[in-house]
């Protein structure tokens, strides 16, 4: 997995009822792009992840 700052991971719920969730990335801490990443959630709470398999990158793009 490879991402830069300002992509977003999409974090699938893993359980029935649980909702997906996005978090933006502020920190790329590993090299050449890849985890940990420092993130920012929507709710403001920022945390280091080393995203799983249920995770998926939105790559930033300067169009949106």
């Amino acid at each position: 997995m490879q991402a830069s700052v300002g992509d977003r991971l999409l974090v699938h719920g893993r359980i029935v009822g649980q909702h997906d969730r996005t978090a933006e990335i502020i920190e790329v801490l590993g090299e050449n792009g890849t985890p940990p990443y420092r993130v920012r959630f929507e709710d403001g709470h920022e945390t280091l992840m080393n995203p799983g398999p249920d995770t998926v990158v939105r790559h930033f793009s300067a169009e949106e």
